[in-house]
């Protein structure tokens, strides 16, 4: 039998309580046997700075890439600031593309998702995302959005999913990602 695939999920918000961390946790409960899911948080990631691109960047930096390049696939639960990505996400992104072309996203699986209080969730920061991503040359699983809208109602005080349509949602989610990327790898 084939180990599970390596899911590599970032949660775009540097937040104690975010709600798209605990997204991700839930999903972590939910992966199906073929996939393995790490959150990695961003909050060690240095502002990006062309000057210390040199030999792969600072050392949180280079650890982030790394994890990346082993990684199957990348799962990315961003919120939206002012109808967008969150420079927490998009730094750490710009930090991973490098060098251009030879960058551990390029022709990496990404599936993305997102939470937020308002009803429209995340759409129009993953909208920016997909087309980020696609500029980095990373492979965006072709799937209809997965936003999380009210999601202040959808997590309990303690950030557990108590939503069963959400929880579904996602559970199909994933096994369709798990599926799609077990073709490309």
């Amino acid at each position: 039998m084939r180990p599970p695939l390596k899911i590599l999920a970032i949660p775009g918000s540097l937040r104690a309580r975010s709600l798209n961390r605990a997204a991700l946790v839930a999903m972590h409960a939910l992966a199906p046997d073929n996939l393995s899911l790490e959150i990695y948080p961003l909050d060690d990631v240095p502002l990006y700075n062309g000057d210390l691109d040199l030999d792969g960047g600072p050392a949180p930096v280079r650890a982030f890439k790394e994890a990346i390049a082993a990684a199957d696939g990348l799962l990315i639960a961003t919120p939206e600031y002012n109808y967008g990505v969150p420079g927490v996400l998009k730094n750490a992104l710009d930090w991973a593309s490098r060098p251009a072309y030879r960058s551990p996203l390029a022709h990496k699986p990404v599936a993305l998702l997102g939470a937020a209080a308002s009803v429209v969730g995340s759409a129009r920061a993953q909208g920016q995302l997909k087309q980020v991503l696609l500029g980095m040359l990373s492979e965006v699983f072709p799937y209809p959005e997965v936003v999380i809208g009210g999601a202040h109602q959808r997590f309990d005080g303690d950030l557990r999913l108590t939503d069963e349509a959400t929880r579904e949602h996602l559970g199909t989610m994933l096994r369709a990602y798990g599926e799609w990327l077990a073709r490309r790898v």
